[in-house]
């Protein structure tokens, strides 16, 4: 009796040919509030009056992402302004949460006495398609919808006499200043870290046996970002998000956690950090 011929079978590992992953539709986020849709675009530069530029929550899931990106070329930098970045937007939605949790008591609290107020909601809410490419975009795109519905909730509180005018503001004003603060926070590092002279920095300039210019990069990350925390550095404290692939060997391992992180301990200053980058 003849073998059955499988190589072709649509089982057979070797022909099975999977396409990539990708959303089946594309995803969209809601926003109601004026506060919190410019909070997402931030501000142009306005030449006129000549008001800066502010970043809003595109621009800092884009400025994420490349940083993301960046993480897997091994650079202790770029896990460190993630691990920062991250813990600082959790701690504001904790915030958030905490201060809408307090709020919608009062609406339970108002509901047994039998007053029940709804949260105010636009009549045009703006749909933003989100087309993020890293974790971050989509953990920004839920800070800004939690500050949306904060800023609903106040302002319910403030129409409805739960809250006057200036608390209202208060209240708002608290939550968007951190959130712009944070939103401002890793450009810096994204415009030095992807200069062409800082883009090879690794764990292993640190290493003996790295050349001159590897040196250099190190004095110049630890010059502009400070010393980078050793538990970042031998990746005992990690990104949620990483792009970092690597494992090192015991060997490896007991030299990361050895070798020098302090400015003192690397080369004097050159063209690269002061002509450049500083």
């Amino acid at each position: 009796m003849p073998t059955p011929d499988t190589s072709s079978s649509p089982s057979s590992p070797a022909t099975t040919s999977l396409g990539q992953l990708a959303d089946e539709t594309p995803d969209v986020m809601t926003l109601h509030t004026q506060d919190a849709y410019r909070m997402f675009t931030g501000r142009a530069a306005d030449s006129q009056p000549k008001a800066p530029a502010i970043p809003g929550g595109r621009r800092f899931a884009a400025v994420l992402k490349s940083i993301w990106y960046l993480s897997a070329n091994d650079n202790p930098y770029a896990d460190w302004i993630l691990i920062r970045v991250y813990q600082s937007l959790v701690t504001i939605r904790a915030q958030m949460a905490q201060a809408i949790e307090v709020r919608e008591a009062e609406f339970v609290a108002l509901r047994r006495k039998g007053l029940s107020l709804s949260v105010l909601s636009s009549r045009s809410p703006a749909t933003v398609v989100l087309g993020f490419r890293s974790p971050y975009g989509y953990a920004t795109a839920e800070a800004i919808v939690e500050f949306d519905y904060h800023v609903r909730m106040v302002k319910t509180l403030v129409l409805k006499d739960r809250l006057s005018d200036a608390d209202g503001r208060a209240a708002i004003r608290e939550v968007g200043r951190g959130l712009r603060a944070l939103f401002l926070e890793p450009i810096r590092w994204e415009r030095n870290l992807l200069r062409d002279e800082m883009l090879p920095l690794s764990r292993r300039d640190y290493l003996p046996g790295a050349d001159d210019v590897a040196r250099q990069r190190v004095h110049a990350a630890v010059a502009l970002f400070g010393e980078v925390p050793r538990a970042v550095f031998t990746a005992a404290e990690a990104p949620r998000h990483s792009q970092r692939r690597v494992t090192p060997t015991a060997a490896e391992l007991r030299l990361l956690q050895q070798v020098s992180l302090n400015i003192d301990a690397q080369p004097a200053p050159s063209a690269l950090v002061e002509g450049q980058l500083l």
